[in-house]
This record gives structure tokens, C-alpha cells and sequence, in this order.
């Protein structure tokens, strides 16, 4: 099935990004109008960038053009889109840098605003759209992200960070007034810096040229709003719009990330507690109170909100809904939601999650998803799965994969361990300093509360993991004989080659996340699975794409000579063209059919 991305809506039209397993993984740009599919882009592209490593947003919408990243094998190049196909597809430019996109398109359809990451900074810069030439605007931190034009196309916003920190460790919120060179005239910090940590989230426009904003000051990611008439304030004046126990929004893995959109009534938002995300909507005037209304929908899972008009489109998947496209008529309340194929599971019994909180190593309540098998003779084994980031969430929603081990027996626990997101920021910072004890400890704890509570069999434990979650697999075996056995996708397995060797995007996160390199070297050599290995532990599959640039197919390498050295019994697969995160379909069917026998052989 293809994995969509990104809706957009403008007028009539729906359009989304496609991306194609069967094809290697290749993206594409799609729409429909009036019940019609198109694909706009040419059969050769694909619609992708590594911003930051982790890529998003390669497609900024007009009103009747888009400009496109389109990634080819000389590097990225960005394209002129008439949406109506009026005219060919028109190459503006193809600039040495690492990587580019996160952008957006002035109105009135004279340039395009975005990011250029260079090997040392990001560069916030404009493109005509005419003649394809470039124009830095500002390098002033070491990252910038989410630029926005007001609705008159007078003034941009953007946020911007420096390292060490993360996007969502703290972050800085810019506005500049647009000059007539196109240039940015009088930039103000409007939130964030002078030693304030919170981090921004989603800043964007409203139709009064006012402002909105997710800001985590309270602790969580709650949405904060700024009059227009205080846009130039020398103290901005934010209110708090809708104070609550739960996050707006989420870890700025990739760009264009969006939980909230403007529609002509208000706001529509999607916003998570304990782990579910839930759609409302948001009206208030100036002095009222705000009216907030959640609508009824079966989902648990809302991202990519976008909106025009009367209408909000969404990707959206819930314990019985697969991912797919989600569209509400934000008047009536009538939906549609749209799978991106066929449940091939449709007339078969599948596993849907419960709510299964336990007490961390320190008595904090922690949680998790589990998912009951659906064939079971006696105890069944337990899969604990370990989410990556380290700073994601374990989702629950209906996954192919959750029922493939469901289908065959298994009981499937996915662990929110301390420093997952979705649950506010003090939960997110349970793993400062503790990356490899506290999630290590927390997926272990989860599998003993199981087996205490004779849930599932004792001697069928297994793990399993990617990139961060493969670090946390990885440790679970070496810090206990619970876990039998284990399989590990591209995992970190060397903190020390990962802090200097990294990418520019994460390459201050261990700081936060460990220490300071290399000042606590020690500890970065006692949490790396490569120095951990114990002779006796659990057998492991290992996965590793070797065009992976963040974490590098040498630490897969010499994690699978050391459990050689120990007389550990593992298990290596390499893939020549992946990288980090698998996209082709086949090469995913395998890694999950090489998983199982390798689970079935060991247990």
C-alpha cells in the first residue's frame, strides 16, 4: 500500500504526497477534485529532501503553482508547478547545498521563501520565481525552520534554535516585516530566548494578521495567541487560549509538521492526551472566553492537519482504521475518511490496543499500548517493542505489522518509556542524562508487570527496535535474561561514534540526552550495547541500509563482530539502497519475515 503525506487543500482541490513501496519508495504529487485521482509530477521524480537528515515538507503551495524538491541522483533541485498543467514543469534552480524545501510561496506568486541547509548552518532564503535567482535573508542560529508569510505578504515568520539543543528543548519565535527589495527589515524575537526554554511549536497566521502559537511554558504544548495590534509591541503579550493537560504539539522531527490550521471561523486542532490525539475546534473573540469543541471521530491518531475554507483534511488512523486521508466539513461535522488501500485483514479478527500502565524502576506511572494475540494456546510469547526518537511515541493505531504478530500468537507491547512525547514535557525529560538506563529500565519493567500478572509465557520474551528503539532493544538484552531474543533495525549501538559521526541535526542531542562529550566519555563507553555485550544473552537479528547517513553501517558492523567475540549467536542483513528508515515495500516484507523465523528458530 502507498504511505501518503502531507495533504493540501486549495478550493476544490485535495492534493497529498505519495509515497510508493513498490517503486523503491518513490514520491509523488497527487490530487483529486470531484472524485478524480491525477498524479501532477512525472513519472521519473521524486519529491523528497534530507533537511536535517530527516526530510519533510519538499512542496510549498500557491494558488495556482507549487514549488517542488525534486531529489534526484546529482542532488536536489527545486521546480516551478502549475497545478492547472497549463504549462511544463520549469527547473528554478539546483544550489550546492546539503539539503532544501520547508518552504512557503508569497501570495501573489512572486517568490518562495525556505530553507537552505549548508554543511555549518541553515540559510533562510528567497527564490524568484521568475528568473530562479537566489537571495540569502538571514543565517543568524544554526537552525531555522517553519517560515510563514502574513496574509498580506508583509511580514514572515519563522523559528529558529542553536545547538546543543533540540527544536523542542527550545526554540526561538521571529517575525520581520518584508522590504521592498524583498529583504527583512526590523526582525524581533516575539517568544523564546533570553534564557526562556520553552520550545515553539507551529507558529502561524491568522486571518486577522494575529498569531497562534503551541508554546510548552506550562509544561505542556498548550496554544497561545497574540492580538495583531500587539505584533509590534516591544513586550509581546501572548494569552493562553486553552490551558489544559495536554500537548498541541509534538518533537520537530521533520518539517512541516502541523496540528493546528486556520479555517474561517477559527482554529482546528488536534491535540494529545495519554497518548491519543483528538480533533477539535477553537473559536473566541477578544476578551471572551474561548469555545472548544472535540469532535466525535473514531481516531487516535491526527497529524498533517491542514484547512481552507469550511473544510480540514488530515492523515488519520485509529485501532481499526489504517492510515489514510481524513476530510471534515467543519460546519456540518460530516467526515470522510479515505484508506490509502484495501485492509486485507477486513474480514479477519484483529487485535485492538488497551490502555497498560505500570510503575517505572522509580514508582512513576509509565505507559504503554498492549495488544492481545488473537490466536492464543496457553501463554503467549511477548514482543516488547521499542519506539525510536528517543524522543516518538508508541501509537495506538491499526497496523499491519501490530496484527502480522498478533495473527501468529504473539502479544505485542509497545512502551511509552520515560522521553516519549504526548504526555508534556516533564515526562519527556524523565530521560535527560539517562538515555540507556531509564528506557532500558522502562521496557523492562513493562515485560515483568506482564509476566507478573501471568499474562504472557516467562521463557518468550523478545524485543525489538529501530534507530533510538534499536539502542533500547539492544540494551534490554544485554541488562536482562528476560528478554530470549531480539532484533535491532539500524540501531545505535556506539554513543561515541554517534557523537562524532552524527549528522548536524542531532549532533548536540547526546548532551541532553548523556552528558557532555567528551568530558563523560565513561559513561558514553557504559551505556553503548557495543561495550555491553554479556555472554549468554539473548541471540539478535540485525538490519542496517547502507546509504544510512545518521547512524553510520559501521556501528552495525562491529556491533555484530562483538556478539560474535562473546559467542552471542547473531544475525546480519544488509541492504545496499536504504538508508535510515526502510521505504522499499520488499525490503520491509523482509525484515519482518526475517524477524519471525528468526524469532520461531530461538524460541
Amino acid at each position: 500500500m502507498p504511505n501518503w503525506k502531507e495533504p493540501w487543500l486549495a478550493g476544490r482541490r485535495l492534493f497529498w504526497l505519495e509515497q510508493r513501496p513498490w517503486e523503491g519508495g518513490r514520491t509523488t504529487l497527487m490530487s483529486q477534485a470531484d472524485g478524480q485521482r491525477q498524479e501532477l509530477t512525472p513519472g521519473d521524480w521524486n519529491l523528497r529532501t534530507s533537511l536535517h537528515g530527516f526530510g519533510g515538507a519538499p512542496v510549498a503551495f500557491g494558488r495556482h503553482h507549487a514549488v517542488l524538491v525534486n531529489r534526484t541522483r546529482t542532488g536536489p533541485a527545486l521546480w516551478l508547478l502549475n497545478l492547472h498543467g497549463l504549462t511544463p514543469p520549469r527547473q528554478l534552480c539546483r544550489p550546492a547545498v546539503v539539503a532544501m524545501g520547508d518552504g512557503c510561496l508569497h501570495g501573489q506568486g512572486q517568490f518562495w521563501i525556505g530553507v537552505w541547509e549548508q554543511e555549518h548552518q541553515d540559510v533562510l532564503t528567497r527564490v524568484c520565481l521568475r528568473t530562479g535567482a537566489s537571495h540569502p535573508l538571514r543565517a543568524e542560529a544554526d537552525f531555522c525552520s517553519t517560515p510563514s508569510l502574513s496574509p498580506d505578504g508583509r511580514h514572515l515568520l519563522w523559528l529558529e534554535w542553536d545547538l546543543p539543543a533540540m527544536p523542542w528543548q527550545g526554540s526561538r519565535l521571529w517575525v520581520a516585516r518584508l522590504g521592498d527589495d524583498g529583504g527583512l527589515q526590523e526582525p524581533r524575537c516575539l517568544a523564546g530566548g533570553d534564557g526562556d526554554t520553552a520550545a515553539v511549536f507551529q507558529p502561524q497566521w491568522l486571518r486577522d494578521g494575529g498569531l497562534v502559537m503551541a508554546s510548552d511554558r506550562s509544561g505542556y504544548w498548550n496554544l497561545q495567541h497574540l492580538a495583531p495590534d500587539h505584533l509590534n509591541s516591544p513586550r509581546p503579550l501572548w494569552r493562553s487560549l486553552l490551558p489544559m493537560d495536554a500537548d498541541f504539539g509534538l518533537p520537530q522531527w521533520v518539517a512541516g509538521m502541523s496540528t493546528t490550521a486556520v479555517w474561517e471561523k477559527g482554529l482546528v486542532a488536534a491535540h494529545c492526551r495519554h497518548g491519543c490525539w483528538r480533533l477539535g475546534q477553537l473559536q473566541w473573540s477578544s476578551g471572551s472566553t474561548p469555545r472548544w469543541r472535540v469532535l466525535e471521530l473514531p481516531f487516535t491518531e491526527i497529524s498533517s492537519l491542514r484547512a481552507d475554507g469550511r473544510r480540514a483534511v488530515a492523515l488519520a488512523a485509529g485501532p481499526q482504521q489504517s492510515d489514510g486521508l481524513l476530510e471534515v466539513d467543519l460546519v456540518s461535522g460530516h467526515w470522510r475518511h479515505t484508506s490509502t488501500g484495501a485492509n486485507p485483514l477486513a474480514a479477519d479478527p484483529i487485535s485492538t490496543p488497551e490502555v497498560f500502565w505500570f510503575p517505572d524502576h522509580e514508582g512513576r506511572r509509565t505507559h504503554a499500548w498492549l495488544y492481545r494475540p488473537v490466536v492464543s494456546v496457553g501463554l503467549p510469547p511477548l514482543l516488547v517493542r521499542c519506539h525510536g526518537g528517543p524522543t516518538a511515541m508508541a501509537r495506538p493505531c491499526f497496523s499491519l505489522e501490530t496484527q502480522f504478530w498478533t495473527s501468529r500468537g504473539w502479544a505485542v507491547l509497545d512502551v511509552n518509556y520515560g522521553g516519549s512525547s504526548g504526555f508534556g514535557r516533564a515526562y519527556r525529560q524523565r530521560l535527560d542524562g539517562a538515555w540507556g538506563v531509564v528506557d532500558v529500565e522502562d521496557c523492562t519493567a513493562a515485560a515483568r508487570a506482564l509476566v507478573a500478572a501471568g499474562r504472557v509465557d516467562p521463557e518468550r520474551v523478545a524485543v525489538s527496535g529501530g534507530s533510538a528503539g534499536g539502542f533500547t532493544a539492544l540494551g534490554c538484552l544485554s541488562n536482562s535474561d528476560l528478554f530470549r531474543v531480539g532484533a535491532c533495525r539500524y540501531g545505535v549501538t556506539d554513543l561515541a561514534a554517534l557523537a562524532q559521526d552524527t549528522h548536524r541535526f542531532e549532533s548536540g542531542y547526546l548532551e541532553s540526552l548523556v552528558g557532555p562529550w567528551p568530558t563523560m566519555g565513561q559513561r558514553y563507553r557504559d551505556r553503548s550495547p557495543l561495550h555491553r555485550v554479556r555472554p549468554g544473552q539473548g541471540p539478535v537479528v540485525l538490519f542496517q541500509g547502507l546509504k544510512d547517513q545518521v547512524v553510520l553501517p559501521e556501528q552495525t558492523e562491529r556491533m555484530a563482530a562483538a556478539l560474535r567475540q562473546r559467542g552471542v549467536t547473531v544475525e546480519m542483513h544488509r541492504y545496499p539502497e536504504e538508508g535510515h528508515g526502510f521505504r522499499d515495500g520488499g525490503v520491509q516484507q523482509e525484515v519482518l519475515l526475517c524477524t519471525e523465523a528468526f524469532f520461531r528458530k530461538h524460541l
